[in-house]
């Protein structure tokens, strides 16, 4: 019989911005309080190999866009030990430029991608400015210029990366938007990305406005919990409640660094 191997995965933020209640759901929300967005990247590591999923954004697009970048993602990664040059292996859940961007802090790393994201960002949509507007141009063509480098990997849907690490296409908030399933000592963890924005959008299956098909978001909070050891197992991709629920990656990295296949706090355990 074959062992699964068992993975530490931890959530790194690198970013956040002040939002309201009313910016984050389809159709807005009556009570219109604040609800901030965190940014984070994330470590899937063992002894035997370290996969990073997302690269963040650069300084420049914290002012373009109005963010407070706290730390560059190459930075938040050495705070746990971890040297960007050093990674050989990155998915891109998508291309938008929170997820997509500092590729070039990568320079040992493969990119692995799904076929429909770089269809999407490359094609037709883009001519849309409600969908093209999160998508920076140059982070799609220095990617574009990395599949001529040969340094991505695509992917047709679901697929196995390496044994007990998986992606699988969601879809909805854009074309090719991809999950990652992860084996922990807990069980089955899925880093949801911006399938699920924060725990209120798949626990209610209510949905971030920023959105390409409603239907394949709605369907996608149900690949989620089917994937998934339970909802606790969901991380979604912006929450700052991560953070509060989960244990920190080390005593100094509270606010920073939290280790998500260990379970949930005592205070906040829910499955």
């Amino acid at each position: 019989m074959t062992i699964k191997p068992e993975y530490e995965v931890i959530a790194l933020k690198y970013a956040t911005r002040d939002a309201q209640r009313a910016a984050n759901f389809l159709g807005g929300d009556p009570h219109d309080a604040p609800m901030p967005m965190d940014y984070y990247v994330w470590v899937i590591r063992n002894a035997d190999r370290i996969v990073l999923v997302d690269t963040g954004f650069e300084a420049a697009q914290a002012i373009k866009r109005h963010r407070t970048l706290l730390r560059k993602p190459a930075d938040a990664l050495r705070l746990v030990g971890i040297d960007a040059s050093r990674i050989t292996d990155v998915v891109i859940t998508h291309l938008h430029n929170d997820h997509a961007g500092t590729l070039a802090d990568f320079p040992k790393a493969r990119f692995h991608l799904q076929d429909t994201e770089m269809a999407f960002a490359t094609g037709r949509h883009m001519c849309c400015g409600m969908i093209s507007r999160a998508y920076e141009p140059d982070d799609v063509i220095r990617m574009l210029r990395l599949v001529y480098g040969d340094r991505v990997v695509f992917h047709d849907g679901d697929d196995d990366l390496f044994p007990g690490i998986s992606v699988h296409r969601i879809g909805g908030h854009t074309d090719g938007l991809q999950a990652v399933r992860v084996s922990t000592a807990r069980g089955w963890v899925v880093l949801a990305s911006d399938a699920s924005h924060y725990y209120e959008h798949f626990e209610n299956d209510r949905c971030f406005p920023l959105v390409f098909n409603v239907g394949d978001v709605l369907q996608g909070y149900r690949r989620l919990a089917a994937l998934a050891e339970s909802p606790a197992h969901v991380i979604p991709g912006h929450d700052p409640l991560v953070l509060d629920r989960y244990p920190r990656a080390a005593p100094d990295l509270g606010g920073i660094a939290a280790r998500l296949d260990l379970p949930p706090l005592p205070s906040v355990r829910t499955a």
